[in-house]
């Protein structure tokens, strides 16, 4: 049984007027005359004078809201970022996983509901990344939303924005009305059908929900009973011009909103587009993007070729594509082949030597993820990792003026898999410094100390993450537009002095000083993905008794020299509201012959969809310049042949080699 309650539905758009209403009246009717399927309803005003004003139309269609039965779906379980399964487990195509979306969508407002005091939000934003699925699961979606009295619920033209637009929306949009946003992606994963499909959820300060909020989502689901939905409706038109309002209830409306606008104003705050303008049209300065099909290229667009006014040829693959052109929208040197070549690279980062002219390749080259919200940072024949991205750009805050204005980063933190570069300018620059889980939520509260906690304000704030994630406190989210923008920023100070007509200071100039200066954190990281769960179970179980719990003196030392020294488990307690977070990964710490350090992290992520990825991070501390110039892979291989020994990595899944070296 389903109880319903009578409702109508209604478009309103502001832009016909009163000649173009006459028109279109008398077609309606002759089309629609004599049908019941929607009541057509205009208004117009005609003021002192005569002057036209635009009209309003409206149509109708009779909907009810419904109280539909439905059965909890095991492993409903978000993680790191979201939850992520396989498109086909999302559209319901077995009776094992009917109602899949409503289910999920239900058991958050639920959640969303309690933490707010028993009131439901008044406001959301749902969006996507454009991927297979995206615009069939935002009608469900906003069905149920209405079906549960959520008033007002805005939508971008095409159902499509990046996760840092997203965030920057919940924030600045009338006043950060909007309580918060449910955003359609599975990341940097795969798109299109057999491939992969994701919900997370961004609270009111933009910030992703947090482990207390997604683990009450999961034991919502467990206990799902039914679902409210609007039925009946037509389909929101997506496509529908900016100011458009579909009322689905008598108190719901949907509204097409304009995707690019607080986010470029949230820019324009951090970075001198007049400055960046400027450099961007010197003879010597060539950019390349790689928007990977993904929601980041409309942005791109917006910003380098409206705004900076750079040429067409400055962008690649900046449409958006449900299968992202049959890619995967990761920003790596494996994923973005083609950028990485143009760059003048090899595949493991190392300068391609036989390029003939290195002067006629662009002075910098970016690529974003399926959501827009990672970036790959490069120049001409040089490969920028992440940790050294983020270090760098901390080290020439002065260049950025969202914090040069305010005197620097009040606080900088990496996740604890990324290398130590930061560390070390951070302690330089006397700059407050946090080492966190994996998970931009936990840079969520020490950005948001003093906004919600009334405790120390660490704004402006810088952080990052080794999975090609940076960002500020602009918004909540990593942000890979604005990575690029704080290297374009970076290279504008650097070639103040330099005169029209010379060689431009490059980002190997930039990187070549910082390791100079600071000392090289060689990093890289193995990827083994999709591996057996209980493969990786016995991998990590193994480093955590016979390393972490056991003792790590009575491990022989190997041909290579390296001697494993320590072993932990990392665990967090945050600075600002005390919450815990445990079992955040194992470290094993080495010493070279020549005593310098290294360590190798082992993490099983949280962002994959089927089976489970072991993920090995490798760092090697070299302090001395003459051996900076290395690749990283090659000065990293010894360290990562001994750690595969050490814990049984081929003995227990059978792979002789990681899936992905980035």
């Amino acid at each position: 049984t389903q109880s319903h309650t009578p409702t109508t539905m209604m478009l309103q758009s502001p832009n016909l007027t009163l000649g173009a209403f006459l028109l279109s009246w008398f077609a309606f009717s002759l089309v629609f005359g004599s049908t019941n399927a929607f009541t057509q309803r205009y208004s117009f005003v005609l003021p002192r004078g005569g002057a036209q004003q635009p009209i309003s139309r409206t149509y109708a269609a009779t909907a009810s809201i419904a109280d539909v039965p439905t059965a909890p779906i095991a492993g409903m379980k978000p993680g790191t970022s979201g939850l992520r399964k396989k498109v086909e487990v999302w559209q319901a195509l077995d009776d094992a996983n009917k109602n899949y979306v409503e289910n999920f969508i239900q058991s958050l407002l639920d959640t969303a509901k309690a933490a707010n005091g028993g009131e439901m939000l008044h406001t959301i934003i749902v969006a996507g990344d454009g991927r297979y699925f995206n615009n069939e699961a935002i009608q469900i979606i906003c069905r149920v939303l209405a079906g549960n009295g959520v008033k007002n619920i805005w939508i971008p033209q095409n159902g499509i924005m990046s996760t840092p637009a997203v965030s920057a929306m919940i924030r600045r949009r009338e006043g950060g009305q909007a309580q918060g946003g449910i955003v359609l992606t599975a990341s940097h994963n795969p798109g299109g059908p057999g491939e992969d499909f994701g919900i997370k959820y961004n609270e009111g300060l933009g910030q992703p929900a947090g482990e207390e909020f997604t683990d009450a989502i999961y034991e919502r689901s467990l206990v799902i009973e039914s679902f409210k939905t609007v039925e009946g409706s037509p389909d929101i038109d997506l496509s529908a011009s900016v100011g458009s309002t579909f009322e689905l209830t008598d108190e719901s409306k949907a509204t097409i909103i304009d995707p690019f606008d607080c986010y470029i104003d949230s820019l324009k705050e951090c970075f001198d587009f007049a400055l960046l303008k400027d450099f961007a049209s010197k003879s010597g300065f060539s950019l390349l993007y790689d928007g990977m099909h993904g929601a980041g290229g409309p942005f791109a667009r917006k910003v380098f070729l409206e705004e900076l006014e750079l040429p067409e040829t400055s962008l690649l693959r900046c449409d958006t594509k449900p299968d992202f052109g049959g890619g995967h929208p990761d920003p790596n040197l494996t994923y973005a082949a083609d950028l990485v070549k143009k760059m003048g690279l090899n595949s493991d980062g190392s300068a391609d030597t036989s390029v003939e002219d290195p002067s006629a390749l662009p002075t910098l080259g970016a690529a974003n993820d399926g959501d827009g919200d990672r970036n790959l940072i490069a120049g001409a024949g040089c490969f920028v990792t992440p940790s050294d991205s983020l270090a760098m750009i901390c080290d020439n805050w002065e260049s950025i003026p969202h914090f040069a204005k305010a005197g620097g980063p009040k606080g900088v933190a990496r996740s604890m898999p990324s290398s130590a570069a930061l560390d070390v300018v951070a302690e330089a620059r006397d700059i407050p410094f946090f080492s966190t889980p994996t998970g931009w939520k936990f840079f969520g509260n020490l950005m948001s100390s003093k906004e919600l906690f009334d405790k120390t304000d660490y704004t402006p704030f810088l952080c990052g993450e080794e999975s090609f994630g940076t960002g500020s406190d602009h918004i909540r989210e990593k942000d890979g537009l604005w990575a690029v923008l704080a290297w374009m920023s970076i290279l504008q100070k650097a070639n103040e002095g330099t005169a029209e007509g010379d060689p431009l200071v490059g980002v190997k100039d930039v990187v070549t000083r910082h390791w100079t200066k600071y000392g090289r954190h060689f990093y890289c990281r193995y990827d083994y993905e999709a591996v057996e769960s209980d493969a990786a179970n016995k991998v990590m179980d193994l480093i955590r008794d016979s390393f972490v719990l056991g003792d790590c003196s009575d491990v022989p030392v190997d041909d290579s020299g390296i001697r494993l020294v320590e072993a932990e488990e990392f665990g967090y307690t945050d600075p600002v509201d005390g919450s815990q977070a445990s079992n955040q990964g194992l470290i094993l710490k080495f010493e070279y012959p020549n005593g310098d350090p290294a360590r190798v992290v082992f993490r099983l992520s949280g962002t994959g969809s089927a089976g489970a990825t072991i993920r090995m991070y490798l760092e090697r501390f070299e302090k001395d310049p003459e051996k900076h110039g290395e690749s990283a892979p090659v000065a990293l291989k010894s360290l990562a042949d001994r750690s595969i020994l050490l814990v049984k990595m081929e003995e227990f899944t059978g792979r002789d080699a990681p899936t992905v070296i980035t």
